[in-house]
């Protein structure tokens, strides 16, 4: 996984003290060493203390950012005092680089409130978003107003922001796949692939035709049939499932990754019934929950707009995410309710026992009154949030 990388812009006025600015390089590097966070900055022989002031100083600092603008994930501008709010805007605007911003301002210690030790960074970081505003430069900004970086309030900011950078340059570049029909029934799933791309999401299809048409070119020992086999095998118990059901699935499985390997797909939204169960004689539940687990979000009734969601959690928290239906109400309680799904939850999101892979009750019951159909759903109670 690549490491996360932010450039780093030390504003910088003058008249301040020069250790406020070597102190601020100090406790960055120190914090960046503890998160696994990879910095770019201007190096001391750079600029006055690696720090941003000029106009000079910001077009240098614009062509490093410039330079390695493949690698950055996001922007941090670091106050340790007043800092020269042009200095960072202008940084910012020649750099181009259209990632994140974070805004953060040193805090001053009343009990040093001298001419040594003055920072005045509460005031100047609200000259430097005001010119960042007028430059049209999207930034976020800390809970609190000032924050030390090494204080917790911090590094609970910065975390944040982490999120904020893999869910913006994650969705820009995502490329999603719709796999089969939108159930004619749920117009609620209906999107516009253009609207989406306009926000740099593309949306790749495929009909289920072509997958099961490579599936039924499968031979049973295919290796990589079976290495699948091995795999749903090990990911949950399937006793209660006839062996022709897996092996059916792991053929659909090898099908879909190929797909989605070729394409270069985040994340998918399947057709998840009715035609594979009546056609095919499967659920993909667990196929699904497999790749959510692997932090590949799935998401059913071709729901595109719905695993575009999902993706951004995932990019956010990089934990598994998951969609319910919000079902039925809890007794008298209007504050509650009973949240429900199908069987296609990431393993992650399940009690850890209990979770099997087994048949769709419901629609075993309504499609053909036959469970041959409906197999390879997961079926488990959620765990109880963290």
């Amino acid at each position: 996984m690549k490491q996360f990388t932010l450039g780093v812009i030390f504003g910088n006025r003058d008249f301040f003290p020069d250790q406020l600015i070597t102190e601020a390089r100090a406790d960055i590097e120190a914090l960046f060493a503890e998160l696994d966070i990879r910095g770019i900055w201007l190096g001391e022989q750079d600029s006055k203390l690696g720090s941003v002031e000029t106009y000079a100083d910001a077009r240098k600092c614009a062509d490093l950012f410039q330079a390695h603008r493949r690698e950055i994930d996001g922007l941090l501008v670091c106050l340790p005092n007043f800092g020269d709010e042009k200095g960072v805007a202008d940084t910012l605007k020649f750099a181009e680089l259209n990632v994140p911003v974070l805004v953060q301002a040193y805090p001053d210690d009343l009990d040093a409130f001298n001419v040594e030790r003055r920072r005045d960074a509460f005031c100047g970081k609200m000259s430097v978003c005001n010119n960042l505003r007028q430059y049209g430069v999207r930034y976020s900004l800390t809970e609190v107003h000032t924050s030390h970086p090494l204080s917790d309030d911090f590094r609970q900011d910065l975390r944040k922001f982490m999120g904020v950078c893999r869910v913006v340059n994650g969705l820009r570049n995502a490329r999603l796949g719709a796999v089969g029909a939108r159930p004619n029934a749920f117009n609620t799933t209906r999107y516009s692939e253009k609207l989406l791309q306009s926000a740099g999401i593309s949306v790749q299809t495929v009909d289920l035709s072509e997958l099961l048409g490579a599936v039924n070119r499968m031979k049973d020992d295919d290796s990589l049939v079976k290495e699948r086999l091995e795999l749903i095998r090990a990911y949950l118990p399937a006793d209660g499932v006839p062996s022709p059901s897996v092996l059916r699935m792991a053929k659909f499985g090898v099908a879909l990754t190929r797909w989605m390997t070729e394409l270069d797909i985040q994340a998918t939204a399947l057709q998840c019934w009715n035609s594979i169960q009546k056609n095919y004689g499967i659920n993909v539940c667990t196929l699904m929950s497999m790749m959510s687990d692997a932090l590949m979000p799935s998401a059913c009734e071709v729901d595109i707009t719905g695993v575009a969601s999902m993706y951004a959690l995932q990019l956010a928290t990089e934990q598994p995410a998951a969609l319910v239906d919000w079902n039925n109400n809890y007794a008298g309680d209007p504050n509650k309710c009973v949240l429900f799904h199908c069987g296609n939850f990431a393993k992650s999101f399940y009690k850890e026992t209990g979770a099997r892979i087994a048949y769709a009750g419901r629609t075993a019951r309504t499609w053909l009154r036959s469970n041959a159909c409906t197999a390879a759903s997961v079926r488990a109670s959620a765990r109880p949030a963290r």
